[in-house]
This record gives structure tokens, C-alpha cells and sequence, in this order.
């Protein structure tokens, strides 16, 4: 996919990519530079958040006295 940067330094991104990411208006990203590249990410609220862990092994968590750091 292509996209072309306008004179008001604007992008649009493409609707393939908008709808598999579901992205929507006025959402905010953040972008980094690194290596030439300029990487986008969405910002997630915190109902989209919910269950990310799930599944996460918890029998194995140690205590913040018993770590090394």
C-alpha cells in the first residue's frame, strides 16, 4: 500500500488498514522515528484493554521482596 504525503504535511492512511486496526476519527496516535521509519501507534482506551492478559500464567509471580531488582 502507498500513500502520499500533501503539501499541508497531511497522510491518509488506507482503509484496508483503517478497518483491519479499527481505527476511528479524532482517535490519537503516537508516532515514533526510529531508523528512517515512522511507526504509528493507536492509542487504546482502557474498555479496549480489557482481558489483553487473559490467559496469563499467575502461578509463577513472585513478590516485588522476592525479585533480584
Amino acid at each position: 500500500m502507498e500513500t502520499t504525503i500533501s503539501s499541508k504535511y497531511q497522510v491518509v492512511i488506507p482503509k484496508p488498514v483503517r478497518v483491519h486496526l479499527k481505527l476511528k476519527p479524532k482517535q490519537k496516535l503516537t508516532v515514533i522515528e526510529k531508523d528512517k521509519m515512522l511507526i504509528m501507534i493507536p492509542h487504546l482506551s482502557l474498555d479496549e484493554l480489557r482481558g489483553i492478559a487473559s490467559g496469563a500464567q499467575t502461578d509463577d509471580y513472585r513478590e516485588k521482596k522476592d525479585r533480584l531488582i
